[in-house]
């Protein structure tokens, strides 16, 4: 049984135009990713965003699967187009995320892996390691992954063969 964890929403500030109008972003984080989600929660409410922080609050430990799985079980029911995951590597967030079904996590550790990831792949949760990724370069793989586009293309049929394989999983076949 999962529990739903505290989340704190945050207003909007100045606005800055970075492309696509959301509900809003979810963004969540570990012991571990904390300073650097504190630190990107400024920016993207400088930005025009508001921002629903489901966690942690806090640098003491905790555990990232509960809290990954909170922030993409609100992407995967349509709740956030688009969410924000940081742990110490990212690994563990992107293997929990992605067994949500509609949720198509990214582990991003460069500008250009940010900007393929949503032209190729329309990815809707961005997972941070805050172990390898300095801030300077974190903020700029938040703002080129928030400003680019999906292709579509030949890229929308592979999506369309990832929801099958989901469909596929999902009925337990």
């Amino acid at each position: 049984m999962f529990l739903v964890i505290y989340s704190q929403s945050v207003g909007v500030s100045d606005k800055e135009d970075l492309g696509v109008v959301m509900k809003g972003i979810i963004i969540g984080s570990d012991h571990r990713g904390y300073k650097l989600k504190q630190m990107l929660k400024i920016s993207l409410l400088r930005w025009g965003y508001k921002v629903d922080d489901v966690g942690t609050h806090s640098q003491e430990r905790c555990d990232y699967p509960l809290i990954a799985y909170n922030l993409a079980r609100q992407v995967s029911l349509g709740r956030f187009n688009r969410g924000i995951l940081i742990c110490n590597t990212g690994i563990g967030n992107s293997i929990v995320a992605n067994r949500l079904p509609g949720v198509r996590a990214t582990l991003c550790y460069s500008v250009k892996a940010a900007r393929l990831a949503r032209q190729h792949n329309d990815s809707n949760i961005l997972v941070l390691g805050a172990a390898f990724v300095k801030r300077d370069i974190a903020l700029r793989i938040v703002r080129a992954w928030l400003k680019t586009e999906f292709l579509a293309g030949r890229h929308k049929r592979r999506l369309r063969q990832i929801k099958e394989i989901e469909r596929y999983i999902i009925k337990g076949r």
